[in-house]
């Protein structure tokens, strides 16, 4: 079966940077599809701006364009926090034990994979694939003693690895290193700062129709 992307996150908003990581990580591992899908009620960090309806509405109008790029709504429908490991079982169920899943993290993410919600099932439900900026290096020494082990045991460089089996490995990979941020797009929102070329022109439009990320406090 087509190994199958997964790209979970708050997307408040959705921005370049995602998509770019998205698209490389998807030719590079020769995917069909990634499957975008927002977290409603996050667990590990602070509660998005802008609603999970209208997140959602941005990611759809981002992907628009990318007939390999997919929203996938099922967090939103959950009345719980959005843990990952939830929904890689809810795929799981829906696609079987043979597909390859491949759960795209960044590099601060997997730094702090042993804050996650049941976070050492993972590996056996999914491959893990973390995009770093070029030039970046994973210092071992740097990891928690946990994750240390976890990564001796499926730290792989070979796409191949990923392809061939369905899930239990780890892949380091570098991307275009886009310098945007969620955090300093609502900024410049906030203060009326021009983000133009910084997420696509629909999301845009979208944020100053329905009026979001206009206050300066709690950016």
């Amino acid at each position: 079966m087509t190994p199958l992307g997964i790209f979970g996150g708050t997307f408040d908003p959705i921005h370049f940077g995602h998509l770019r990581m998205a698209e490389e990580l998807r030719m590079e591992l020769e995917l069909e599809q990634v499957r975008f899908i927002p977290s409603a009620l996050p667990p590990h960090r602070d509660q998005p701006r802008a609603s999970a309806q209208d997140r959602a509405a941005m990611v759809a109008l981002a992907i628009a364009g990318n007939p390999c790029f997919a929203l996938d709504r099922r967090e939103l429908e959950r009345d719980a926090p959005s843990y990952t490991v939830e929904s890689l079982l809810e795929l799981r169920g829906e696609f079987g034990a043979e597909i390859p899943l491949m759960l795209f993290i960044g590099s601060d993410a997997f730094f702090g994979l042993p804050g996650w919600h049941r976070w050492r099932e993972l590996p056996a439900l999914a491959h893990i694939v973390v995009a770093c900026r070029p030039g970046a290096e994973l210092r071992e020494a740097a990891l928690a003693p946990e994750l240390q082990t976890l990564w001796r045991q499926c730290k792989t460089e070979l796409v191949a690895d990923l392809q061939t089996a369905p899930a239990g490995k780890i892949l380091w990979r570098a991307i275009t290193g886009l310098d945007i941020a969620s955090s300093r797009i609502r900024e410049a929102y906030a203060w009326k700062i021009s983000t133009r070329y910084l997420l696509p022109e629909a999301v845009r439009d979208y944020i100053e129709t329905h009026h979001l990320y206009q206050e300066k406090h709690g950016i």
